[in-house]
C-alpha cells in the first residue's frame, strides 16, 4: 500500500454515490416513511463498503479509510450529545406541563388563518434570540408541532413552517455557529457577513411568509374550534396550566442567549423541567409513577421521561399521541443513522473519491453565475455525501476561497453562498444532521416536511437569481487589495 493519492476515473468516484443514491430510492420504495428504522443506515454502511473495496484496488490502505471515518464521526460528536439531550428535554418538558401550557396558551392567541405566518415568525425570532434552530425546534418548535395539529393542519405544512422560520433565524443570528463559521472559511468579518445576507435572505423569507399566508387563508378551519376545545379540555384533565411553567423556555432562552454553550444549556433546561414537575405536576408524578412513596416515584418518572417512554393517557386517543415522549431513547435510531451517515463521508474522503468530484465541478467554471452555481452544488453535494452542515460549509468554503479571490470577488460573496446552500439545504436531506433531528423531534418524517419547507428550498436559487442579475455583486477595485 501507499499513501500517495489514487487517481480515479469520475465515473469511479461517482459509482458509491449513485450506489447509494440507487438503495435509499428502494428503501423509499419499500419501507416508505419507515427509513430511518434501519434501512438507509444499512444503505450507507454498504456503500462505505463500497467506496472501501474500490479504494482498496487503488491501494488506498484500510487504516487510511478507518482514520477517515473516525475523524468524520468525532466531527458529528457533539451533534449526538446534543440530540440526546435534546430528546430527555422534550421528556421533562413534558412531564411538568410545559408544552401542554405551551400549546394551550398559542390556542387562545393564535388566529387559524394566520397560524403559519405567525409560526415563521415565532420561530424566527427566538431562532435570532438564541441563534440555534435546533434549540428552536426541539422547544417552540414541538408546542406549534401541536398547536397547528389541534388546528388541523397538515403535519407537514406544519414542520414546514416552523423549519423555514427556525434557519432563518439561524442563519441570520450573529449568535449562531453557522454564522460565524461561514465568514471565518471565506475571509471575512461577521456583521459583513450578515449585512451581505440581507440581499439574499430577506426577499426568500418574505416570499416564505407571503407563501404561508396565502395557504393559512385558503385553508378549511371548520373543525378547528372544535378540535380546540377537545385539546384544551384533554391538557385540563392531566396538566396544571399556569404561566408560571412559562418560566422554563424563558429562563432557558435567557442561558442560550447568555452564550452558555448548548451541553449545559440544555442540561439546565433539563433539570428544570424536572423541578417544575414536582412543583406543578405532583398529581401526574403520582399517576405515572407505582411506589407509595411520592418522591420514589419523583426519581423514577423523572429519569424514565430523561431516558425512556412517558405516555400520558387523556379521554382522546388521538390526543394522547400529543402528550408522548421517547427521552433519549427515541433519539438513537436518529444517532444510529447520524454515525452510518459519517462512516460513509469519511470513507469517501479518506479514499480521495470526494476531491476527485470535487475538482471535476471546479474544472467548469466558467462565469459569475457558473461560479456561485458551483459553490451552491458544493454544497449541496457535501449535504448530501457527508451529512454534515459543517462540512458542507468548512469544505467548499476552503475550496473556492482562493479561487473567488483570483477572480475579483470580495470573500462575503462565497460566505453568503456558503449559508445560502450549505446551511439551509442540510435539513431537506434525511440522513444528514440536521435532517434526521428535526424529524426526529417534530415526528414527521422529511420527506412529509421537505415540501413545505420553503424557505430552504428558496434560499439557493435567490442566491443564484441574485447573481443572474448581476446585483451587488461585490468585487475587489483596481485601487483595491486582496486585504479589503
Amino acid at each position: 500500500m501507499n499513501n500517495e493519492q489514487p487517481k480515479y476515473a469520475l465515473w469511479v468516484a461517482l459509482s458509491p454515490v449513485v450506489f447509494l443514491m440507487a438503495m435509499l430510492s428502494l428503501n423509499v420504495y419499500f419501507f416508505k416513511d419507515d427509513t430511518l428504522s434501519g434501512s438507509n443506515q444499512i444503505a450507507l454502511l454498504m456503500s462505505a463498503a463500497v467506496v472501501s473495496i474500490i479504494a482498496h484496488y487503488k491501494k488506498v490502505s484500510w487504516k487510511t479509510i478507518k482514520r477517515g471515518i473516525l475523524k468524520s464521526i468525532d466531527t458529528a460528536m457533539p451533534a449526538m450529545l446534543i440530540l440526546l439531550l435534546i430528546g430527555s428535554l422534550a421528556g421533562t418538558w413534558m412531564i411538568s406541563g410545559v408544552i401542554p401550557t405551551l400549546v394551550y396558551y398559542g390556542l387562545n392567541i393564535l388566529e387559524p388563518k394566520i397560524f403559519l405566518f405567525a409560526t415563521v415568525v415565532i420561530t424566527s425570532v427566538v431562532s435570532i434570540s438564541t441563534g440555534s434552530s435546533w434549540s428552536t425546534v426541539a422547544t417552540i418548535g414541538v408546542a406549534l408541532m401541536g398547536i397547528g395539529i389541534a388546528l388541523g393542519i397538515n403535519e407537514g405544512i406544519v414542520a414546514g413552517a416552523i423549519i423555514s422560520g427556525a434557519y432563518f433565524g439561524d442563519k441570520m443570528s450573529p449568535l449562531s455557529d453557522t454564522t460565524n463559521l461561514a465568514p471565518a472559511m471565506a475571509g471575512t468579518d461577521l456583521f459583513t457577513h450578515i449585512r451581505y445576507m440581507v440581499i439574499t435572505t430577506v426577499p426568500s423569507i418574505g416570499l416564505t411568509l407571503i407563501v404561508f399566508l396565502i395557504m393559512g387563508w385558503t385553508m378549511d378551519y371548520s373543525q378547528a374550534q372544535a378540535n380546540i376545545t377537545i385539546v384544551q379540555t384533554a391538557i385540563l384533565e392531566q396538566f396544571v396550566v399556569t404561566p408560571w411553567l412559562l418560566l422554563v423556555p424563558v429562563l432557558l432562552l435567557a442561558v442560550i442567549i447568555l452564550k452558555v454553550p448548548p451541553l449545559p444549556s440544555l442540561m439546565f433546561g433539563t433539570l428544570l423541567g424536572g423541578i417544575f414537575a414536582i412543583v406543578f405536576q405532583p398529581h401526574l408524578i403520582t399517576s405515572i409513577g407505582h411506589y407509595v412513596d411520592f418522591w420514589e416515584n419523583a426519581y423514577v418518572v423523572f429519569m424514565q421521561a430523561m431516558f425512556g417512554t412517558i405516555e400520558i393517557q387523556t379521554s382522546s386517543s388521538a390526543i394522547s399521541e400529543l402528550f408522548h415522549s421517547t427521552g433519549m431513547h427515541g433519539m438513537l435510531n436518529t444517532i444510529w443513522l447520524i454515525i452510518s451517515a459519517m462512516v460513509f463521508g469519511g470513507a469517501l474522503e479518506a479514499s480521495g473519491m470526494l476531491k476527485r468530484i470535487t475538482d471535476a465541478i471546479i474544472s467548469k467554471i466558467r462565469s459569475t453565475f457558473s461560479l456561485v452555481g458551483s459553490t451552491v452544488g458544493t454544497c449541496i453535494f457535501f449535504n448530501l455525501t457527508t451529512s454534515d452542515q459543517y462540512i458542507s460549509i468548512v469544505v467548499p468554503g476552503r475550496m473556492y476561497a482562493d479561487i473567488y479571490r483570483e477572480k475579483g470577488f470580495k470573500p462575503e460573496l462565497l460566505s453568503r453562498t456558503l449559508e445560502d446552500s450549505g446551511t439551509v439545504t442540510s435539513v431537506l436531506i434525511p440522513w444528514n444532521t440536521c435532517g434526521a433531528t428535526q424529524s426526529t423531534v417534530l415526528g414527521v418524517s422529511v420527506w412529509a416536511y421537505a415540501p413545505y419547507a420553503f424557505f430552504n428550498w428558496i434560499s439557493p436559487l435567490m442566491s443564484l437569481a441574485i447573481v443572474a442579475i448581476n446585483y451587488k455583486i461585490r468585487k475587489f477595485t483596481d485601487k483595491s487589495t486582496n486585504n479589503d
